[in-house]
C-alpha cells in the first residue's frame, strides 16, 4: 500500500513538472521559432515566465515586497552575471540589460535602437509624446523645447518665481502641524512646472490635474487589464481626464491668441502653439496635449521624490547635513550686498549640495529602467538581440553596481568627491539623443529648496522605520507623514 502511494505520489509530481513544464515553453514557442536555430543559440541566457504574463509577476512580486532588486538577483542566481538576459516583460520578449557598457551603447545607438515602451504606457502618456514619437520628431522638439526649460536665460527667470513659491511654501507647512511631506512637495512641483507651462497658478485647475497624475502613474507599470477595479483601467480613465483639461485650456489659448493678434509668447504653451516645420506645418492639439501630459508628469513627479528623499537622507546623516547646511551659509555671507534672492552664480557655488543631489538620484533611482525596441539584430556582449524585440534598461542595477559604487546601498555624497563616472555609470536622466530635457530644472528646483530648508528649518518624521513602497516610485508608504518644523534664530 505504501509503495503504491510512492507511486502516486511520483507520477502526480512528474505530471505537474511536465505540465509546468509545457507552460512555461508556450512564450518560447511563439517567440523564438521563427529566429532559426542560429539566432536562437546566440540569445541571452534567461527565462520567459508564464504565458501571456510572462516575467510581470514576479517582477511585480518583488517590487511590491521590501527587496525590490531580488527580481534580478533572481536571474543573475539562475543564469550568472551575464548581465543580459531574455524575459517576456509587459506583453513583449524582451531583454533586460544591466552592464553601464551596454546600457550605455543602447542609448546612444539611434540607428540600433528606437523608443520601445509598451502599448499600454503609451496609451496613458501619448502615442505623439516625447517617448513615443520618431527621431527627427524627438528632435525637432526637443530643441523647441530646450531652451525655454534648461537654457540659462530661462533657469535664471525661473529662480525668483521657484524660490518664492518654495519660502511660501516652508512658511505655511510650518503651521499645518501634521503633513503628508511627499504630498505636499509634489504639489509645490506640480504649481512651478503648471507657471513654465501654463503660466497657471489656478489651485482649482492645479489640484484636478494633480490627482489624476497621481491616478495615471500607478497604471504605467501595472499588468495592462482594462477591467474595472484594476489600476491600469483607472490609469486610462485618468487620462481621459487629463486630456479633457489640457483640451479646454488649448482651445481656450488659441481663441486669446486669435483676439490679440501679435500678443507676446508667455509660456510653453505659447511655444508650442507657434512651432512649425520647413513646411510651415504646426503641431496639431494632439501632437500638443501628448507633449504636455509628458512635460506637466515628469516635470513634478521627479523632482518632488528626490527633494523628498534628499531632505531625509540629509536629516538622517548629521555630518552631510552639517556640510551642505554650512555651505549654504557661506554662500549667503559672500552675496553682493542689496542681492535679493539666489542667482545662478550662487547655484553653481551649491558643489555639496549637488554632490547629494547626484547621490539622491543614485541611490533612490526614480527611474528604475527605460525602455528601447532593436530596429534589426543586434549583436552585443557575444548575444543576439532579436528585431523587434524590446530593450530593458535596467538602471537600478548600474547605479547599484557595487564595482563602480562600493557599498552603494550606503548613502555617501563624498563618494563624488573627484569622482566623474564613466558614461553609462550614472543615468538618472538617461543618455544620448533622448537625455531628459529638463534635468537642468529639475537640480535647480532641488537645490533651491534645500538652500531654504536647511537655513531655517528641520524635519520630524513619525515613523522614521515606515516601509518602502517601490511602485510606481520608491516613497514611505505614509508618504513621509511628519512635521516642518522652523528653527528659531
Amino acid at each position: 500500500m505504501e509503495l503504491d502511494m510512492g507511486w502516486y505520489v511520483g507520477i502526480l509530481l512528474g505530471v505537474v513538472l511536465i505540465m509546468k513544464w509545457g507552460l512555461k515553453s508556450v512564450n518560447i514557442w511563439i517567440y523564438e521559432r521563427d529566429l532559426g536555430k542560429t539566432k536562437r543559440a546566440l540569445l541571452p541566457p534567461g527565462d520567459f515566465g508564464w504565458p501571456f504574463i510572462g516575467n510581470m509577476w514576479s517582477f511585480l512580486q518583488a517590487f511590491k515586497s521590501s527587496d525590490p532588486d531580488s527580481f534580478i538577483s533572481g536571474f543573475v542566481h539562475r543564469f550568472g552575471s551575464t548581465g543580459m538576459y531574455k524575459s517576456f516583460m509587459f506583453g513583449s520578449p524582451s531583454i533586460i540589460v544591466t552592464t553601464p557598457e551596454a546600457c550605455r551603447r543602447v542609448l546612444c545607438d539611434d540607428d540600433a535602437f528606437k523608443p520601445g515602451w509598451p502599448t499600454a504606457t503609451l496609451e496613458l502618456i501619448g502615442k505623439k509624446s516625447f517617448v513615443a514619437i520618431s527621431y527627427e520628431d524627438h528632435k525637432r522638439l526637443r530643441k523647441l523645447t530646450a531652451a525655454p526649460v534648461n537654457g540659462h536665460e530661462s533657469l535664471s527667470i525661473y529662480m525668483q518665481y521657484i524660490e518664492t513659491k518654495v519660502e511660501t511654501a516652508l512658511e505655511k507647512w510650518s503651521q499645518m502641524g501634521q503633513i503628508e511631506f511627499l504630498t505636499q512637495l509634489r504639489k509645490l512641483t506640480f504649481q512651478i512646472i503648471m507657471y513654465i507651462f501654463l503660466s497657471s497658478e489656478s489651485e482649482d485647475v492645479m489640484e484636478a490635474l494633480e490627482k489624476e497624475y497621481t491616478t495615471l502613474n500607478y497604471g504605467v507599470r501595472a499588468m495592462a487589464i482594462n477591467i474595472p477595479g484594476f489600476v491600469y483601467h483607472a490609469a486610462l480613465k485618468a487620462r481621459k481626464n487629463l486630456v479633457t483639461i489640457l483640451q479646454a485650456a488649448v482651445s481656450e489659448r488659441r481663441k486669446k491668441r486669435e483676439a490679440a493678434q501679435g500678443m507676446s509668447k508667455k509660456d510653453m504653451l505659447d511655444a508650442l502653439l507657434d512651432t512649425e516645420d520647413e513646411n510651415g506645418k504646426k503641431l496639431d492639439d494632439e501632437e500638443i496635449i501628448d507633449t504636455l501630459v509628458m512635460y506637466l508628469n515628469a516635470g513634478h513627479e521627479s523632482s518632488g521624490h528626490i527633494t523628498m528623499w534628499s531632505t531625509i537622507l540629509l536629516q538622517s546623516h548629521p555630518e552631510y547635513l552639517k556640510k551642505a547646511k554650512e555651505e549654504q551659509e557661506r554662500i549667503v555671507k559672500e552675496m553682493p550686498p542689496g542681492q535679493k534672492g539666489l542667482t545662478l552664480r550662487e547655484f553653481r557655488k551649491m558643489e555639496c549640495l549637488s554632490k547629494v543631489i547626484d547621490e539622491t538620484l543614485r541611490l533612490v533611482t526614480f527611474s528604475l529602467m527605460t525602455f528601447r525596441e532593436a530596429k534589426k539584430d543586434v549583436d552585443m556582449k557575444g548575444y543576439i538581440i532579436p528585431k523587434g524585440w524590446k530593450v530593458l534598461l535596467w538602471f537600478r542595477s548600474v547605479h547599484h553596481n557595487p564595482e563602480v559604487y562600493p557599498q552603494p546601498k550606503e548613502f555617501n555624497p563624498s563618494r563624488w568627491d573627484d569622482f566623474i563616472p564613466k558614461a553609462g555609470t550614472f543615468l538618472p536622466f538617461g543618455a544620448g539623443s533622448r537625455l531628459c530635457p529638463g534635468n537642468e530644472l529639475a537640480k535647480l528646483e532641488i537645490a533651491i529648496f534645500l538652500h531654504h530648508f536647511l537655513l531655517n528649518y528641520k524635519f520630524e518624521r513619525n515613523n522614521p522605520t515606515c516601509p518602502t513602497i517601490y511602485l510606481p516610485h520608491c516613497r514611505p508608504k505614509d508618504n513621509c507623514l511628519g512635521r516642518i518644523i522652523k528653527i528659531s534664530k
